[in-house]
């Protein structure tokens, strides 16, 4: 049962990302602190950005007008330009900050795109502002070993079932890795592909899930260095 295609998430699998949200999350309470304590300014925070996915989507900027609406529901009037403008900041450096590649990336890319007599075909699937993510894989200097980039709104059962449609690659033959149970693993699961997990420290408590224990399909690995060897037993299943 050879694997054709190879789906990745990118933030937190392929490069650092959940540092620097936590780092703005760390900036926007100290700013907020003299409206509300650190727990409740982070609680409150969490809840307004669960809330606006569904109207904002995932991202920096999503991640911004949260901070904004945050600091108003906590400070009401008392809330000034100054403080306002002290958001943005915070948001442009989330987008702004540099590309990090968690170690051995690139080696085990490149890996995966030779097995399979180069046949093999990594596509980049994550969710997020379209510019935001583009311009993090463009100075990954990743983008090359990617046959194909797929930027979505969220990542459900049907998104997968588009995506292995697109490239024209049955369920069985396709493999999902990412760090978020919640959106890399169980729809890729529910679409019939097979799911690696990739748990990295600071993950946000939204994309939680609990493992599908004892699903045939599914591998929990240690870090994405050990995803070649394990679609190479994949691939030896008769």
């Amino acid at each position: 049962m050879p694997i054709d295609l190879i789906c990745l998430d990118a933030d937190d699998t392929l490069w650092h990302n959940m540092r620097f949200f936590a780092a703005a999350e760390e900036a926007f309470a100290a700013l907020v602190a003299p409206h509300a304590d650190d727990a409740a300014a982070r609680a409150r925070m969490q809840a307004i950005e669960v809330r606006n996915l569904k109207r904002y989507g995932y991202g920096a900027k999503s991640f911004t007008l949260s901070m904004i609406e945050t600091a108003l529901e906590l400070a009401g009037d008392a809330l000034a330009a100054a403080d306002v403008a002290r958001i943005l900041d915070i948001g442009r450096t989330l987008l702004d900050h540099p590309v990090e590649l968690l170690d051995g990336v690139g080696d085990t890319l490149e890996a995966l795109a030779r097995q399979g007599a180069g046949q093999r075909r990594l596509v980049l699937v994550t969710k997020g502002d379209l510019l935001h993510q583009e311009v993090k894989l463009a100075a990954s200097g990743l983008g090359d070993l990617f046959t194909g980039v797929e930027i979505v709104s969220d990542k459900r059962a049907d998104t997968f079932v588009r995506v292995f449609h697109r490239y024209g690659c049955a369920p069985d033959r396709a493999v999902m890795a990412g760090d978020s149970m919640r959106s890399d693993v169980l729809p890729a699961l529910a679409a019939g592909a097979w799911g690696a997990y990739i748990p990295q420290p600071g993950a946000w408590s939204h994309e939680a899930a609990d493992a599908p224990t004892g699903h045939p399909r599914f591998r929990q690995l240690a870090r994405l260095g050990d995803l070649p060897d394990w679609i190479a037993t994949i691939d030896s299943i008769a």
